[in-house]
């Protein structure tokens, strides 16, 4: 079997490293604080949070607030949430002070267990109730832990949302937060600047690449006998990546075990990889400004003025904010495409 995994949660035999990452999750879930774990996507984020939380023997309640539409779809996929880890049965006595009753059913296809409301202008008290049945579930004996992913969304779902669902939050028990988020400004601007219903809600944790010396041997200990020189020459490609340097390894593991490519094998499946994905990213180039196309190029090249600065000059800087926010490009150490493949895609078709 492959052993490198990308595109899905990394767990297990795949789980690459984040030692102390998962040992500070650990510590910050054995107290009553919250985390807030900020990284571009595909670092990892919530690999790591199911890792963390699978090990502990509690319940975990996971939303993405990107597919949440308003604050009554909150409380309608919040309380599907909740039904998944409790019966409806057991849970039907706490709901008979609920001021807007939901109506609940299950698909007889699927089984899934189904949450609607009738149309309200109070979506607050359909919010207040919701969270009222997370207190009454969770106890000292008995702590949930909640997983909100892409939580910059939070400003978008309705007007005055996250006032109203801190002043909840801030009131709640005998359970953990872990809110993840991976547009960076808007995280900080939600946890950081004093005026934010959220300021210092919790501990900040900025997710980083994996150390190359950590990837390296990973790789290294995974690639077929004889091909673990492999590695470093995927690395210096990805930048150590998580995602993309996972993507990469399985193309290679598979050229080397299946095609018995043997010759110039990480290059090959780069083009590989880069051909599979030619006309989603002409789709993109097409759809992007030719500002943002001519700031892509000068990345791709190199050739971005003070692109190690703070701030590049404001027509590339305003460029460098809206690639950022689309996730076409990342700042670590400095601003750099966010998926490699696509950079090689950019330098192809710009010679």
């Amino acid at each position: 079997m492959n052993p490198f995994k990308f595109g899905t949660i990394v767990d297990g035999i795949f789980f690459t490293d984040r030692i102390s990452e998962t040992a500070l999750l650990e510590q910050k879930l054995d107290s009553e604080n919250h985390i807030i774990l900020i990284s571009p996507r595909r670092f990892g984020k919530s690999s790591l949070v199911q890792k963390v939380t699978s090990q502990t023997a509690r319940h975990c309640i996971n939303l993405d607030l990107q597919y949440v539409m308003s604050i009554d779809d909150f409380a309608a996929q919040l309380l599907k949430a909740v039904f998944k880890i409790f019966p409806i049965e057991k849970l039907r006595h706490l709901m008979k002070h609920f001021r807007v009753v939901p109506t609940i059913s299950t698909n007889a296809i699927t089984g899934v267990v189904e949450i609607s409301f009738q149309p309200t202008s109070n979506a607050t008290i359909l919010l207040e109730d919701a969270m009222s049945l997370i207190d009454k579930i969770t106890s000292s004996t008995n702590r949930l832990i909640i997983v909100l992913d892409e939580f910059q969304e939070v400003i978008k779902i309705g007007k005055g949302f996250d006032k109203i669902l801190r002043s909840i939050m801030q009131k709640q028990k005998n359970l953990n937060y872990i809110l993840l988020g991976s547009q960076e400004s808007m995280m900080e601007a939600i946890f950081e600047k004093k005026s934010s219903p959220f300021y210092h809600f919790g501990q900040i944790i900025r997710l980083t690449k994996i150390p190359h010396v950590d990837f390296l041997n990973y790789i290294t200990s995974r690639m077929p006998e004889g091909f673990e020189f492999v590695a470093n020459e995927i690395l210096d490609f990805t930048l150590c990546h998580p995602y993309y340097t996972q993507q990469l390894s399985a193309q290679v593991w598979d050229n080397i075990k299946y095609r018995d490519i043997k010759d110039k094998i990480v290059e090959t499946s780069i083009k590989m990889l880069v051909a599979m994905h030619d006309l989603d990213y002409e789709r993109l180039w097409q759809n992007l400004n030719r500002t943002d196309r001519l700031t892509l190029r000068l990345l791709a090249e190199a050739k971005l003025p003070l692109q190690n600065r703070s701030k590049a000059v404001s027509t590339t800087y305003s460029s460098l904010l809206r690639l950022m926010k689309s996730g076409y490009v990342v700042k670590v150490e400095q601003y750099e495409i966010e998926d490699p493949f696509f950079k090689r895609w950019i330098l192809q078709n710009i010679n």
